[in-house]
């Protein structure tokens, strides 16, 4: 079989037939212990900036192209500290960058539609691959991705840089040795404030700097119907929406869902997942929950993620307004608007029979007794692009930090979330009561959220709460089985608009 040529890696971008008899020399020097990596970065409006400021700050790595389907963003792009606007070459169109001889690597931070779909094209044009959180837009491709760094033999590392944290790895192993004694749950959160977006009147003009068809990529080609104040009509606010994002759950949420599965040891899917939550507070256009509380059935133990969208504080002022509430409400009025489990607001809490194990953000955590008093502390910092290079040098890609596979299985958690949610239905606070009186955990976390929107002012009989649908992932598979198997499994993947089309690889 003859060797892909470049030109045909243009026309086609698919690159299955010849893909196979790809190697890294196909294109350019093999990397060696001792010579540059050559790294190109893909989107640069948002984490592809911390990229920049990471690589540059690496010894015998030289950032030699950047790409992104905006040339404003391209142009200020080249002004960050770390990049020579000299000699630096840019690219609006990703296959042209993957057809280069003159890149050995690239580092993803597009916008989740495109994650799966460029790691497996760079794969496919012998690069090896740094992609964002989460790895892919729906579960099917992220297994798709997952297949091709096995199938191309190229290391890719998932951005889930928590896991590069020494003292986070020396807080788990500490959990799983069973120090402070059996799992009880294993909790992630996000109280994170997002603003409204706003509502369009209706679709909205795409700037002229934009190549929106590549922007656009595997997802329909629509025009955009948000235009936020801050970020122009394209940008960001995508993560709002079902066709290129995923909500919190798939953007900050899935680092400390990757945390909470990783203390809980479990590899795969748990057996069910549930969905409870919606958009509250606000009229927008946006789509994805801002409020919403999931839960994972593991062996171990359960898995609960919880997201907060609306503000600390309710909009009208300072001070919770506490009336209509009931007096116990109004004298947790204030620790109800600032709504952190035990101390934390972005991060994990693992408990366990003996004690919790505080991860209060990123790499470093505290272990405690159930009365609160510290045992050990553990303190780390982030190490991932870095160990991404050593192992593009050693090829040993059994010492990722971030192995695909891993954050291909905690990705699929949080598409697991918003399965459940779309699949699900309108429920008053009443019959939520009903349905989660029989675990306490599960009710704890829920009646958490009510007394949050409460202090909020959410009217829950005039915008319900979201009941997802329970579902049941099949043994050893990922896919649905059971009552709603046929509507959930319809969600795996998307139908691909040409010729941005993810192959079937595994």
């Amino acid at each position: 079989m003859s060797q892909l040529t470049r030109r045909k890696f243009l026309k086609t971008s698919a690159l299955a037939a010849g893909a196979a008899a790809l190697s890294a020399r196909s294109w350019g020097q093999v990397t060696g212990a001792n010579s540059d990596v050559r790294v190109a970065v893909l989107g640069l409006n948002g984490r592809g900036k911390n990229h920049v400021a990471s690589l540059s700050a690496i010894k015998g790595v030289r950032i030699v192209a950047l790409c992104d389907p905006d040339s404003a963003v391209l142009e200020q792009a080249k002004q960050l500290k770390g990049i020579d606007a000299a000699s630096i070459k840019t690219y609006t169109d990703l296959r042209e960058l993957f057809a280069s001889p003159d890149v050995d690597a690239v580092t993803i931070a597009t916008p989740n539609h495109w994650h799966s779909l460029a790691g497996i094209w760079a794969c496919q044009a012998g690069k090896d691959v740094y992609v964002e959180k989460p790895v892919s837009h729906n579960i099917w491709e992220g297994r798709q991705l997952a297949a091709a760094a096995k199938k191309y033999n190229r290391v890719v590392q998932a951005g889930v840089q928590i896991r590069s944290g020494e003292g986070l790895r020396e807080a788990v192993e500490y959990v799983q040795a069973g120090n402070l004694g059996k799992i009880i749950v294993s909790r992630g959160l996000c109280y994170k404030r997002r603003d409204s977006i706003g509502k369009t009147s209706g679709p909205q003009p795409v700037p002229a700097s934009i190549n929106y068809d590549i922007w656009t990529g595997p997802a329909p080609l629509l025009p955009p119907r948000r235009n936020s104040k801050k970020n122009g009509p394209v940008h960001y606010e995508w993560h709002w929406f079902w066709n290129y994002g995923n909500g919190d759950v798939g953007n900050q949420g899935i680092h400390q869902m990757d945390v909470a599965r990783w203390f809980l040891g479990e590899p795969g899917l748990p057996r069910h997942s549930l969905s409870i939550g919606g958009r509250l507070g606000y009229v927008d256009d946006g789509e994805t929950p801002n409020t919403q509380v999931i839960v994972h059935d593991y062996k171990t133990a359960p898995l609960i993620f919880e997201v907060r969208g609306l503000p600390s504080k309710p909009a009208r002022g300072n001070e919770a307004d506490t009336s209509g509430l009931s007096s116990a409400d109004a004298a947790d009025a204030a620790a109800s608007t600032m709504d952190k489990y035990r101390g934390v607001s972005i991060g994990n809490v693992v408990e366990c029979e003996g004690g919790f194990m505080i991860v209060p953000g990123y790499w470093s955590a505290t272990a405690v007794d159930r009365d609160g008093k510290v045992i050990k502390e553990f303190k780390g910092h982030d190490h991932h692009m870095e160990n991404f290079i050593e192992v593009i040098r050693s090829r040993k890609t059994a010492d990722l930090y971030g192995p695909i596979d891993e954050g291909h299985e905690s990705s699929a958690l949080c598409h697991l979330g918003n399965i459940s949610h779309e699949v699900g239905r309108a429920i008053t606070p009443g019959e939520l009561a009903e349905r989660t009186q029989g675990s306490s955990l599960s009710a704890e976390a829920t009646g958490r959220m009510i007394e949050h929107l409460k202090v909020h002012h959410v009217d829950l009989a005039k915008t319900p709460l979201t009941l997802g649908a329970p579902l049941a992932v099949e043994d050893g598979k990922e896919q649905f089985t059971g009552e709603f198997s046929d509507a959930a499994n319809a969600l795996l993947t998307r139908k691909y608009r040409e010729p941005f089309v993810v192959p079937k690889l595994a």
